[in-house]
Order: structure tokens, then C-alpha cells, then sequence
């Protein structure tokens, strides 16, 4: 498997502009609040969605302003989600460190996510990128969604794999969609082809979740994040909807129930994650995700061979082969 480095490297040179891009669109005049960002610039990860940003469009074109802005705005759009997901979710770690609710607590965590929010947006309008927030409105309005219907469905456990699509469709396959989309737009493409890479974008970022909810089912995972924490949550993800799908009706019945009343039991979650794997449940959701990698790399056909394309490729490979 090509590492992300190695991705990373096709664009070197982009890659060090754009965080300092980043950096300098963050700055206050309040200093608490440059200490806090500071501290969030410091997690940055992996940055797999500005790489989607400026692969899509060196694809197309060449990367210019345009396209830093626009991964800078969803990069502001995507850490500001996060900060929101932990004060929800009540978490006091993100990727290995302390996050911003457990440092400073929920008020300043969700005013923080809010800044971030509303510098995406100051930083589109200036510039005057009406049609570029339309197409991020547009994400944050299916990311909500998606988050909402996922939180319906956990109550009721009623969830279908065609609900379970179409919610990580919304709640992650948007985003990573809309980075396809605003940097091919950035490049001055065509509407044919930012359709075509919005196509390749959702079935990318399918892809990409399903990975993660494979993940939970795997106790020797590197995420950082212990197992059967979905189940604890009652996030029904594909291989336990499968394995559902696949059990005798008493089975299932046994399986709800254990998830309802005693997901908080390790051994229960234990359990259920022995029972997804016995079955080959998990066999089955990579099937699916390979499924949607081939239709993802099935939209690049008639796109000029480049290195760009190589490494945009590459990346989809990398988010379904990682691991954490």
C-alpha cells in the first residue's frame, strides 16, 4: 500500500502553502481565542479532505487561490464539526490529545466550532464565492440530515442497509463529495465534470465510512478508540445490519435486546462483536466497500493520465486500506 506521504509528495510544495493559508486565515485579535486555535492547528491529522480539494483540481487544471480557499473552507467546515461531535459526545480525547471540552470546557468548545464556522464563510464571501458556499450550504444541510436520521434510526433499531447508505451518505460521502466538487471547481472545470467528480466523491466517502465502522467490530484496531464503541452508542453501522439481516428472527430479537439493555456491559458488546465476525459479516461490508471504490475510480475514466490522477487514485486506496 502506498503510504500518505508518498501522496502527499505529488503535491509538496501546495500542501506547505495551504497550511499556512490555513494558519493565516485563522488569526484573531482575541488572544485566548489564538491560543485555543493554535492548540486545534496542531491536530490536524491526516488532511485527507484539502488533498481531495487540490488533487481534484490539479486533475482538471492547475491549483491557484481559489482552491486554497476552498480547502481551506472545508477544513474549517470539518474541524469545526468535530469540536461540535465532541461536546455531543461528551469525549475528552481527539486523535490522541485532550479536546477542546475537556481543556476549556463545552461553552468555549461549541464558540470555537462556531469561529470556525463562520470564518469559512467570511473567507468565501470576500471573495465573492457565492456559487462555492452553495455547494458547502448544501453539505452542511446533509451532514445535519444524516446525523439526525442516523439518531432516529438508533432508537427504533429499525435501521435497512439502504438507510445505513443513506445516512453516511449524507453525514460523511457530502463532504468528501463537496472537496471534489469545490476544487474542480476551483480549476475552472466544466458542470459535466464536477457532476462526474461529485459521483466519484460520494462513492469515495461511502467507501471511507464504511472502513471506519469496520473498525469497531476489530479489537485490535490502532484508531485509538476501544471496540463496540458504535454498539455502545446504538449506531447500527453495515456489519451489524447485516449480521441482523442473516439471523433467525429469535436470534435477532436476542441481539436488539442485548444492544438496548446491556451495551454498556463489555461482554455483551463482546459478544455481539464475536457473533458479526463468526458470520463473516465484515467480509461482507469490505465486499460493499470495494463495490464502491470500483465505482468511485470508474468516474476518473476520460480524465488526461497525470500525476495527480495517480495520486488521487492512490488516496482512495489509502482511506479503504488504513488503519486507524
Amino acid at each position: 500500500m502506498i503510504s500518505l506521504d508518498e501522496i502527499k509528495k505529488t503535491i509538496e510544495p501546495e500542501l506547505r502553502y495551504f497550511n499556512v493559508f490555513l494558519e493565516d486565515s485563522l488569526k484573531s485579535s482575541t488572544p485566548l481565542l489564538n491560543k485555543i486555535l493554535k492548540y486545534v492547528l496542531k491536530q490536524k491529522g491526516k488532511q485527507i479532505r484539502p488533498l481531495f480539494v487540490l488533487l481534484s483540481a490539479k486533475c482538471h487544471g492547475e491549483i491557484n487561490d481559489d482552491t486554497y480557499r476552498a480547502a481551506a473552507f472545508i477544513e474549517l467546515l470539518h474541524t469545526a464539526t468535530l469540536i461540535h461531535d465532541d461536546v455531543v459526545d461528551d469525549s475528552d480525547k481527539r486523535r490522541g490529545r485532550f479536546s477542546l471540552n475537556a481543556l476549556w470546557k463545552n461553552k468555549i468548545a461549541v464558540l470555537v466550532g462556531d469561529y470556525l464556522l463562520s470564518r469559512g464563510m467570511v473567507l468565501a464571501l470576500q471573495n465573492k464565492y457565492y456559487e462555492m458556499l452553495n455547494f458547502i450550504s448544501e453539505t452542511v444541510n446533509a451532514m445535519s440530515e444524516g446525523e439526525i436520521f442516523q439518531m432516529e434510526k438508533a432508537r427504533r433499531m429499525d435501521i435497512t442497509e439502504d438507510d445505513y447508505y443513506e445516512i453516511i451518505r449524507r453525514k460523511t460521502a457530502s463532504l468528501i463529495a463537496s472537496c471534489c466538487v469545490v476544487g474542480t471547481f476551483s480549476a475552472g472545470a466544466d458542470a459535466e465534470a464536477i457532476e462526474r467528480m461529485r459521483r466519484f466523491g460520494t462513492s469515495a466517502g461511502i467507501a471511507f465510512q464504511i472502513k471506519d465502522d469496520i473498525f469497531d467490530y476489530q479489537p485490535n484496531n490502532k484508531t485509538g478508540k476501544p471496540a463496540g464503541n458504535d454498539i455502545q452508542e446504538h449506531k447500527m453501522t453495515l456489519p451489524l445490519i447485516h449480521l441482523l439481516k442473516i439471523s433467525s428472527n429469535t436470534e435477532r430479537r436476542k441481539i436488539i435486546r442485548k444492544i438496548k439493555h446491556h451495551s454498556d456491559e463489555v461482554e455483551a458488546r463482546m459478544d455481539v462483536i464475536n457473533k458479526v465476525q463468526q458470520n463473516h459479516c465484515l467480509d461482507y461490508a469490505e465486499e460493499k466497500m470495494n463495490d464502491f471504490v470500483q465505482d468511485a475510480l470508474s468516474q476518473l475514466d476520460g480524465i488526461k493520465d497525470s500525476e495527480a490522477l495517480s495520486a488521487l487514485k492512490n488516496l482512495v486506496y489509502y482511506c479503504i486500506s488504513r488503519e486507524k
